[in-house]
C-alpha cells in the first residue's frame, strides 16, 4: 500500500523567514471610563512602580548522555619487504639481505650513518634523561603548601543490594586499572538475593566494570600477580581458593577443593617471589597459613598452624586477619591475629616449631593491618583498636611509636610508597587519616570525611599519588594526594633513620631495666623461701576494715591532744588575740589536723606497700 502526502503550501514558502516593517499606530480596544466604580476608587499615595531595564533570563540545565569509551588495541606485523618476497619464507628473505648487503649505496649509507648512531648512543650513555639525579633537593614552596587531598572518581557497587569492598588491589603495570572484592562479613548478614560478583574496574570508565569476576563464594581478599598482570589470586568466603586469568573472561580458571581448603574465611592471600611466578600463601582465621601453586589447586603445598605454644594443635591456634610478605625477606613473613598478636614466621625453619620465631603483642583486639615499611624493613606498622602502633623487630615487649586513642575503631592502614615518615590510616566513622610523624607526631596531618559509612580498605598507588578507600556499601573513593605528602622531603631518609635508631635505643634501655627489675623481685621473693607463701591473704573486706578502724584511732588520739592544748593555754590569751582571726586560726589548726592525721597513715600502712614503694623508688 502506498502512502502519500499532499503538500499545499508552495516550495518557496517553506522555511521563510518573518518579515517585520514599521506601521502606524492603530487603537485596537477603547474603553471608556465608568462614573459609577468612582466610589470603590481608593488614592494610594505614593505609589511606587518598579522597571526593570534588563531583559530577563531564564537558566536551564540538561544532563547529556555520558560517552562511553571502548579500548581496541591494533596488531603490527612485520612490513617492509618487497611485493616479490614473502616475510615468511626464511630463505627468500635470507638471499634478499646477502644481496642487498651487497650493494655499494647501502655500504655507504651504514657507514654515514653509523658516525651519528655512535654519538647519540655515547650521548644517551652520559646523562639519562629519564633518571632523577636530584631525588633529595627541596622543591621550592613546598613548606608553603598545606597537605591536602581530593577526590576525583567514586566507584559504586552496581548491585541493589550493597556488599562491603573488603580488598583492593591495583594493577601493577598501569595505574588504570583497579581490582576490588566485595563480601558482606557481617555475621549471618548474606541475604538470599546477594551478589557473589567482584569486579576489575577501568578508571577511565567508572560507569561499568572492565571485567566481571564470578567466584563460588563471595571474594574477601583479591591480589594482582606482579609478574602477570593478566592472573588474579582471589580468597573466598567460604575458605577456597581460586585464580583468574583475564584472557579468558570472568569465570575461574581453577578453584581449590573444599576438603583441602581453609574452613573459614580467607582475609589474607599474596603472591610468593618465585621464578615460575605462580606460588602463593593464604591465612584464614581458622588458624591455618597454606602455601599453594596455581598450576595444581589440589591440594596445598605446604601448611602451617599459627599456635604459639609451638606444639601445632589447632585448638590452639590464633585465627589470621592479615598477612604481610617482603620479597626482600623471602622466607620471612608475618601474620596479624584476631588476638592482637603479630605473629613472625619463618617458611624454611628446620623443625616445625621453629616456624614460629617470635610474637609482638600489644592490640586489645585484631589487627586489621599489618605492613612493613618499604625503605626500612625491620619497621612494621600494626592498625588495631582505635591505635595505630610502629614496631621494631629489635625490640620483642614493647613498640617504639604509637598514635593517640581515636574515639573510633580503625580499620586499615599502609605505609607511604615514596616518604618513610608517612603512613595512612581509615576509621570506622569514615575519616582518613594522612601521618607524618617528620611534622607532627601528636595528631594526623590530613583528616579528611571520605564518606559516612565505615571505612573498611585501604590501597595506595605505587607512585604514592593516589589512594582508593573502600567502604562499608561498596563504595571505592579515589583520591588524589598533595605533592607535599608524596614527595621526598630534604634529609628526610636521615631523620627518619635517626628517629627509628633513637627509640628503639630508649626501648632497649628501658627494656633491660625492666628484666633487671623482675630478676631482683624474682630473687627476692626466692630468698624469702616459705615465708612468703604462709602469709595468710587477706580479703578485701578485712583490709577496708582495719584500714576504718585505724583511721577513727588516730582520729580519736588526735583530738584528744587537741583537747589537753586547749585546757593547758593560759586564760589571758582568748581565741582572737592571736596575730590571726579566729577563722584563720581554726582553718590552720584543721591543716595541722589533716597534716599530722596524714602523715600517721602513711606511718601506719601496711609493711608490704611499703616495700613495693622502696622497689619504686629503687
Amino acid at each position: 500500500m502506498e502512502i502519500a502526502y499532499v503538500y499545499t503550501r508552495k516550495r518557496r514558502d517553506f522555511g521563510r523567514p518573518c518579515s517585520f516593517s514599521d506601521w502606524p499606530a492603530k487603537v485596537t480596544v477603547d474603553i471608556p471610563p465608568d462614573p459609577s466604580m468612582a466610589s470603590a476608587f481608593v488614592l494610594r499615595n505614593p505609589v511606587d512602580s518598579c522597571v526593570q531595564h534588563t531583559s530577563d533570563m531564564a537558566e536551564h540545565e540538561v544532563n547529556t548522555e555520558r560517552v562511553e569509551v571502548e579500548s581496541c588495541g591494533t596488531n603490527h606485523v612485520e612490513g617492509g619487504w618487497p611485493k616479490d618476497i614473502n616475510p615468511q619464507e626464511v630463505t627468500q628473505t635470507t638471499r634478499f639481505r646477502r644481496k642487498t648487503e651487497k650493494d655499494e649505496h647501502y655500504i655507504n649509507t651504514v657507514v654515514h650513518l653509523g658516525a651519528l648512531i655512535e654519538h647519540c648512543a655515547r650521548q644517551n650513555n652520559t646523562i639519562d634523561i629519564y633518571k632523577e639525579y636530584f631525588e633529595e633537593e627541596e622543591v621550592e614552596g613546598m613548606d608553603d603548601e598545606s597537605p591536602s587531598a581530593k577526590t576525583f572518581n567514586v566507584i559504586r557497587d552496581p548491585n541493589i543490594i550493597k556488599r562491603t569492598a573488603t580488598h583492593l588491589s591495583w594493577h601493577p603495570n598501569m595505574c588504570k586499572k583497579l581490582a576490588v572484592a566485595y563480601s558482606s562479613l557481617e555475621f549471618q548478614q548474606n541475604m538470599k538475593d546477594m551478589s557473589f560478583d567482584s569486579y576489575i574496574w577501568d578508571l577511565e570508565n567508572p560507569n561499568k566494570p572492565e571485567l566481571v569476576l564470578k567466584p563460588s563464594s563471595p571474594l574477601v581478599s583479591l591480589e594482582y600477580n606482579p609478574k602477570d598482570s593478566h592472573v588474579l589470586l582471589g580468597g573466598c568466603y567460604n575458605g577456597q581458593m581460586a585464580y583468574w586469568d583475564t584472557r579468558k573472561g570472568g569465570l575461574p580458571v581453577e578453584v581449590s577443593t573444599v576438603k583441602v581448603s581453609h574452613r573459614e574465611p580467607v582475609y589474607g592471600a599474596m603472591w610468593l617471589q618465585s621464578k615460575t611466578g605462580t606460588e602463593c600463601f593464604s591465612a584464614s582465621t581458622d588458624g591455618q597459613v597454606l602455601w599453594w601453586d596455581i598450576r595444581k589447586l589440589s591440594e596445598p603445598t605446604e601448611m602451617l598452624v599459627l599456635d604459639i605454644t609451638r606444639r601445632g594443635l589447632l585448638e590452639n591456634a590464633l585465627g589470621a586477619v592479615t598477612l604481610e610478605f617482603e620479597p626482600t625477606m623471602p622466607t620471612k613473613f608475618m601474620v596479624g591475629t584476631e588476638q592482637g598478636i603479630v605473629i613472625v614466621c619463618n617458611r624454611k625453619a628446620k623443625t616445625p616449631p621453629e616456624n614460629i620465631t617470635s610474637t609482638y603483642s600489644g592490640h586489645h583486639g585484631p589487627v586489621y593491618a599489618l605492613a612493613r615499611n618499604p625503605f626500612y624493613p625491620k619497621i612494621f606498622l600494626t592498625v588495631g583498636d582505635w591505635t595505630a602502633r610502629i614496631w621494631s623487630e629489635d625490640i620483642k615487649e614493647s613498640l617504639i611509636m604509637c598514635t593517640k586513642y581515636h574515639h573510633s575503631y580503625l580499620t586499615d592502614g599502609c605505609w607511604s610508597t615514596v616518604r618513610p615518615a608517612v603512613f595512612f590510616t581509615t576509621r570506622s566513622d569514615g575519616t582518613l587519616d594522612v601521618w607524618d610523624f617528620l611534622f607532627k607526631q601528636n595528631s594526623p596531618s590530613l583528616s579528611l570525611k571520605v564518606c559516612n559509612e565505615p571505612l573498611s580498605s585501604l590501597r595506595l598507588q605505587d607512585n604514592g599519588y593516589v589512594v582508593g578507600c573502600g567502604s562499608k556499601l561498596g563504595t571505592v573513593t579515589l583520591l588524589e594526594i598533595s605533592s607535599r605528602l608524596c614527595t621526598l622531603q630534604r634529609n628526610e631518609k636521615t631523620l627518619v633513620n635517626a628517629m627509628f635508631e633513637r627509640e628503639t635505643k630508649r626501648e632497649k634501655i628501658l627494656e633491660a631495666r625492666h628484666r633487671d627489675r623482675r630478676l631482683k623481685e624474682r630473687d627476692r621473693s626466692e630468698g624469702r623461701g616459705m615465708e612468703v607463701e604462709e602469709r595468710p591473704v587477706e580479703s578485701p573486706q578485712e583490709v577496708l576494715t582495719g584500714v576504718r578502724t585505724e583511721f577513727f584511732e588516730i582520729t580519736k588520739t588526735e583530738l584528744q591532744r587537741r583537747a589537753r592544748t586547749e585546757t593547758q593555754r593560759p586564760h589571758g590569751e582568748g581565741p582572737g588575740t592571736g596575730p590571726r582571726t579566729g577563722s584563720a586560726s581554726a582553718l590552720q589548726a584543721k591543716d595541722s589536723v589533716g597534716e599530722e592525721v596524714a602523715a600517721q597513715g602513711e606511718e601506719s600502712r601496711l609493711p608490704k606497700a611499703k616495700e613495693e614503694d622502696a622497689k619504686v623508688s629503687a
